[in-house]
């Protein structure tokens, strides 16, 4: 089994066994029910469906309620597939933050976020224009020239300019597992992980 489906509760600090203070990341992982397994046979590849997070039946469609009630359980508001399959787990089986261990490299995959609408110094990290002590006064958050003259008269595609930041899909690699506590199904995380606090995470092995 390659991931489980987690959400993010905040952020926190540990100290080590030397003594140094460890920030950490917070994550509810589970428990997870497994709603569907794919197979070469039916499907045309491995897979394993899992999914998280209690959803409310009024909220959810029959054709969902159809999908859950196959494999036991109540409708969910997190649903993600996993290609592979490693071990051979059951429809409706439940699966907790147990079947992560301390130490271990854990990939994070969630959604950043949202910063609206910025400018070059903040979305890509521009230093601004010219001095202040050179005649100019209202260039220092600009971003300067986009274009070349009168060849090629056009702007090239991809030029960083101002627009919206944040909102996208982000993974974060080789996050150390710091602490499991498993009578609460959370994880602890050296490091952030993108997302507002209570986003639903990818935690992949």
């Amino acid at each position: 089994m390659p991931g489980l489906i987690g959400r993010k509760v905040g952020m926190t600090s540990v100290f080590d066994e030397q003594g140094k203070n460890i920030p950490c990341t917070v994550i509810e992982v589970g428990p997870c029910v497994v709603t569907q397994i794919k197979s070469k046979d039916t499907d045309g590849y491995d897979a394993v469906q899992l999914a998280f997070g209690e959803k409310k039946e009024k909220n959810t469609s029959r054709a969902e309620v159809g999908h859950f009630k196959k494999a036991n359980t109540t409708p969910k508001r997190k649903v993600v597939e996993f290609r592979g399959i490693v071990e051979e787990w059951s429809l409706g089986k439940v699966v907790t933050v147990d079947y992560l261990s301390n130490d271990t490299l854990l990939s994070i995959t969630g959604i950043s976020k949202g910063k609206g609408f910025q400018g070059v110094v903040k979305r890509h990290g521009f230093s601004g224009v010219g001095g202040q002590t050179h005649g100019q006064h209202n260039r220092g958050r600009a971003p300067g020239s986009v274009g070349a003259s009168s060849y090629p008269s056009r702007v090239f595609r991809g030029m960083r300019m101002a627009g919206r930041m944040g909102g996208d899909r982000v993974k974060v690699k080789n996050l150390k597992v710091v602490k499991l506590i498993s009578e609460h199904n959370l994880l602890l995380v050296k490091g952030a992980v993108p997302g507002a606090k209570g986003s639903f995470l990818i935690i992949e092995k």
